[in-house]
């Protein structure tokens, strides 16, 4: 399945100027023959906006989210992005993933906020596996700093995840985690891993770009720079079955051994 990374940080602050530039990505992307467009965690609204996270915030099933359902039905692919969603009087930060037929396929809610500044605007999820079937694949969602706990991942691998993608904000000075370990992350738990970046300066936060896509062989089909790019490269069933079948990782745990884990 050809997947396209939408690495840029839109227009922060400006949900209707993101709208553009995703649907401008949607169509280069479609184009191109990619099945699924991944942007960046909290690409709809951007990142380091402050208290305008909760005044932009949107449910689920709002008219972010019909917007969006347009730009993938008229493109014909698939398209997950990060959001605000407010539920009642919390705030998440989300991920979501809609059809190319404009159906809400999955939302996820981040479980592991990053520093102040997010534990301050947002409630962290609960639910840690979140899943769709999508161009023949299990495609699951992850944000962030949720990809740097094994345990978040091997949760995914042991649920049947093929593709798991991970809409972020990785800034400087932690780039090994795009370099090094998404490619780690994706061999060890055998799966591909898409990491879809934001780039250059919000706030106090300089962000590093470098998405990726990485395959179960711990290598990188497709790397991006610094800057904005929209990067291409295909998750292959037949190879991902290939890879778990040569490597023994899931099968030779030994579970009973990890309970001091918990």
């Amino acid at each position: 399945m050809r997947t396209a990374l939408l690495q840029s940080s839109g227009r922060p602050g400006s949900v209707a100027e993101n709208l553009k530039v995703l649907d401008a990505a949607a169509g280069r992307a479609a184009a191109a023959g990619a099945l699924l467009l991944a942007a960046p965690e909290m690409f709809l609204t951007g990142y380091a906006i402050g208290d305008d996270i909760g005044h932009l915030a949107e449910t689920a099933d709002g008219a972010c989210a019909d917007a969006i359902a347009d730009i993938a039905g008229r493109h014909g692919l698939a398209i997950a992005y990060g959001y605000p969603e407010r539920d009642g009087e919390s705030v998440f930060n989300s991920a979501q993933m809609i059809s190319a037929e404009g159906i809400r396929l999955a939302n996820y809610r981040k479980t592991h906020l990053f520093g102040c500044f997010e534990r301050d605007h947002f409630t962290p999820g609960e639910q840690p596996v979140v899943q769709a079937e999508l161009g023949g694949l299990t495609v699951g969602l992850m944000i962030c700093y949720d990809v740097e706990f094994p345990e978040n991942v091997r949760a995914h691998a042991l649920a049947g995840t093929d593709l798991l993608v991970v809409p972020t904000a990785q800034m400087h000075p932690f780039q090994f985690v795009a370099e090094s370990m998404i490619p780690v992350r994706a061999f060890e738990n055998q799966m591909y891993v898409a990491y879809v970046n934001r780039i250059g300066r919000e706030g106090e936060f300089d962000f590093v770009g470098l998405s990726a896509l990485a395959g179960p062989d711990g290598v990188a089909r497709a790397r991006a720079g610094r800057g904005e790019e929209l990067v291409f490269a295909d998750a292959d069933p037949a190879f991902l079955a290939a890879s778990r079948e040569a490597n023994p990782y899931l099968e030779d745990r030994r579970p009973g051994l990890y309970g001091a884990l918990v």
